[in-house]
């Protein structure tokens, strides 16, 4: 990654300037048997994709607050990654009600409710596919997402020293700072340009999102991300290190 990176996105964009073929992140559901690949590239265009669709379809500026009531999940770091490169705010877990606009999974739609601007669901199914019948009030992400553009361009530039991520609990990060902690988290871990990190942590505090997502982009490395994974037993974990070729573990 370049030292001149100072927000995620900028640690995005040059990762796929570096190699956009490696895998970047690895999902696994261990409730449903999902697992998806992203690479650079392929997860650059969601990102792309779903920033588009935050400043166009959803009129999101810089400064907005996106209340994400998502779990650890390839669609959550999307986006984390896309709200970044449009400078929204990201409320992880925070009141929809104190928010410009709301994205939730299946779980949190009641709770979403209180949002009075935008909502976005996401069914959260295998391949990313759509709610078998649109929650009423929302617009359903995998309909509105595919035909979004494949090119993003901020309308608006964004500032790394603003407000990026307010973490359960109030702490408040700006880009520049969630960067820097990323790089002094992946340096504590030891990650380093294609290291493999399987976490099995959830996204609701900054452990589980620096290992589940920014340290490893920030190191040039990736990540395994698994939900759902407290069942494993030692030796199904053991066998998923192995064939993912993890070299750390965090969870």
């Amino acid at each position: 990654m370049n030292a001149t990176d100072r927000t995620p996105a900028d640690l995005l964009s040059s990762a796929l300037a570096a190699d956009p073929a490696r895998p970047l992140v690895t999902f696994y559901d261990d409730a449903t048997g999902e697992r998806v690949e992203l690479s650079v590239a392929t997860l650059a265009n969601w990102v792309a994709k779903t920033g588009n669709l935050l400043q166009d379809d959803l009129s999101a500026a810089p400064g907005d607050r996106l209340a994400l009531l998502l779990p650890a999940h390839w669609q959550t770091v999307v986006w984390l990654l896309a709200c970044s490169a449009v400078g929204v705010t990201v409320d992880l877990h925070g009141a929809p009600s104190g928010a410009d606009l709301v994205v939730a999974g299946p779980d949190a739609l009641d709770v979403a409710r209180a949002c009075g601007g935008e909502r976005v669901a996401l069914a959260l199914r295998p391949m990313g596919t759509r709610f078998p019948q649109p929650p009423e009030g929302f617009a359903d992400y995998a309909v509105e997402v595919p035909g979004q553009g494949d090119r993003f361009t901020p309308y608006a530039p964004v500032d790394a020293d603003t407000s990026a991520l307010v973490l359960p609990g109030g702490e408040e990060l700006t880009g520049a700072q969630l960067v820097e902690r990323a790089r002094a988290d992946a340096a504590e871990l030891g990650l380093e340009a294609g290291s493999r990190l399987l976490s099995r942590l959830p996204y609701d505090d900054w452990a589980g999102v620096s290992a589940g997502l920014y340290a490893p982009l920030a190191a040039g490395a990736s990540v395994v991300l698994c939900r759902n994974a407290d069942g494993l037993d030692a030796a199904a974990l053991e066998h998923r290190r192995d064939a993912e070729r993890v070299t750390h573990t965090a969870g």
